[in-house]
């Protein structure tokens, strides 16, 4: 499975974005797709994952202002950022794993993410 990642770039505070991951090769419905963020200096933390149907799951800083979304016929998966804070800042990584592997395999390059205060 390959991912490729687009979308992001500098925003205020308060204000909203949208990063988006297109999926390639070997793919199916059976795979959970999420996002990951770095920021700089820390290490890299789960944000948000979505499995094959509506089913998403939020790391607790993010809930409520950002929500996942997927295109199963597609193969594309979208992160919108609502509310966005400086501490939002990182750089966003589409990430694919198995439903039944619970380590994520798959991993596109990031993208950055920057919200000014």
């Amino acid at each position: 499975v390959q991912l490729q990642a687009s979308g992001g770039g500098l925003v205020q505070a308060g204000g909203s974005l949208s990063v988006s991951c297109a999926a390639s090769g070997r793919t199916s419905d059976n795979y959970v797709m999420g996002w990951f963020r770095q920021a700089p200096g820390k290490e890299r933390e789960f944000v948000c994952e979505i499995w094959t149907g509506t089913n998403a799951y939020y790391e607790d800083s993010v809930k409520g202002r950002f929500t996942i979304s997927r295109d199963n016929a597609k193969n594309t998966a979208s992160l919108q950022m609502d509310s966005l804070k400086p501490e939002d800042t990182a750089v966003y990584y589409c990430a694919a794993r198995w439903l039944k592997t619970p380590k994520y395999e798959y991993w596109g390059q990031g993208t950055l993410v920057t919200v000014s205060s």
